[in-house]
């Protein structure tokens, strides 16, 4: 074992070692709203639509539509829309799935974002990733989707999708 080596201590009359000081982020709170869209309209097992767009690193990442809520507009009515516009699905509202918060930074603020997430039927429409944000959407079986999905908190809320369908059956 090699002998330690004594502590050195400042030269008398040595400067104080500076302090790094952090620069302090704006603390912003965004709200948004998405949810998960499923189609039982053919009798098959239900399916539901996910949407993949690719992160920094080059990785698509599958998860539940979502964004900001516009103003004037409640968290439902920003839910169906946003589906709609990631998607190409219009649908209905039939339960809350839950509301994930987390923070992230972003030109030079501290965001905490909150997004409320919501159970929708299909209504009508056409699977398209035409939005800018999405690059791919897919019909996803509901016994695959926790498989599929990128992040641990959208999982969670998608566990309960079996009974909340058949509690609207």
């Amino acid at each position: 074992m090699a002998p330690s080596s004594p502590r050195r201590r400042a030269p008398t009359g040595a400067a104080p070692r500076r302090k790094t000081t952090r620069t302090k982020l704006q603390r912003v709170e965004e709200t948004s709203a998405g949810g998960l869209v499923v189609d039982r309209r053919d009798g098959t097992s239900p399916h539901a639509a996910l949407i993949g767009r690719t992160d920094r690193r080059g990785r698509l990442l599958w998860s539940l539509p979502k964004g900001h809520v516009e103003a004037g507009e409640t968290t439902e009515d920003a839910a169906i829309r946003e589906v709609a516009e990631e998607t190409g699905i219009s649908g209905r509202v039939v339960a809350p799935l839950g509301t994930i918060d987390f923070w992230f930074v972003a030109d030079g603020r501290r965001i905490h974002k909150t997004v409320h997430h919501y159970l929708l039927v299909a209504l009508g429409g056409e699977l398209s990733a035409d939005d800018l944000e999405v690059e791919q959407v897919e019909w996803v079986p509901l016994d695959e989707l926790a498989g599929r999905l990128a992040y641990a908190d959208e999982r969670r809320l998608v566990e309960q999708v079996p009974r909340l369908l058949a509690d609207t059956a």
